[in-house]
């Protein structure tokens, strides 16, 4: 790890605290940074099924609007995130999302993969998110969950337009290996589609998450409003 890198993770009093209450993937991938340790899940659930004569009733609407939703846009960003930040607003595939742990807040822009390859392998949510912490003096902080653990010093990568940049990672986390990069990385990313992360599993498995970046530009400014930065 480089020594920005590592001095960056020291700053980790809030963080820790958001941890411990779970208020979003930006604590827990800054976390591990510094500990290593494997990270919580982030809070997900999942509705129940009807159950009953109204989830009998509900079913063949269901099975009608099967063909029309199969290639409907993806639905709207969760009021609540991942760890239970709050959602502030949504633009395309992106939200932004803000927690406060005392006087501290975190602010980040946030999405998921829109493909991830192999596609029959059964991974944990993955997110990348770019965050904003004031109290520690960290802007635009690139991160990545990637829901499986990583190979130890395993080769990962994100492409963006013709830009590659290398990753670091640490057990189901990653960032840009070279902070001096992450302003660079996301001038390009506002400029481009698509990013596509490839990595290594702690198996050995190669696998792919492919992240839309429509809507990337907005949610990040709005991230920044949010922090004050």
């Amino acid at each position: 790890m480089t020594t920005a890198s590592f001095q960056r993770g020291l700053a980790a009093g809030i963080l820790s605290a958001i941890l411990i209450t779970g208020t979003g993937p930006a604590a827990l991938a800054q976390s591990q940074r510094t500990t290593g340790q494997k990270p919580a899940a982030a809070a997900t659930s999942k509705a129940k099924p009807a159950t009953g004569k109204a989830g009998a009733a509900a079913k063949p609407a269901a099975a009608a609007a099967g063909a029309a939703t199969a290639t409907a846009a993806k639905p709207a960003q969760a009021a609540t995130g991942p760890g239970g930040a709050s959602l502030v607003s949504s633009y395309g595939d992106w939200g932004v999302y803000t927690a406060q742990t005392g006087r501290s807040k975190i602010c980040y822009a946030l999405s998921q993969p829109q493909e991830r390859l192999p596609k029959n392998l059964n991974r944990d949510p993955a997110y990348l998110f770019v965050s904003f912490r004031p109290a520690e003096n960290v802007k635009n902080e690139v991160a990545l969950v990637l829901g499986f653990t990583a190979k130890e010093n395993g080769l990962a990568s994100a492409a963006v337009g013709n830009a590659s940049y290398a990753l670091i990672t640490k057990a189901a986390n990653a960032w840009l290996k070279n902070p001096a990069e992450e302003s660079q990385a996301i001038a390009t990313m506002a400029r481009s589609g698509t990013m596509t992360v490839k990595m290594q599993s702690a198996r050995g498995s190669s696998l792919t998450d492919r992240y839309s970046l429509s809507g990337f530009s907005k949610a990040l400014e709005q991230a920044r409003k949010e922090c004050g930065v």
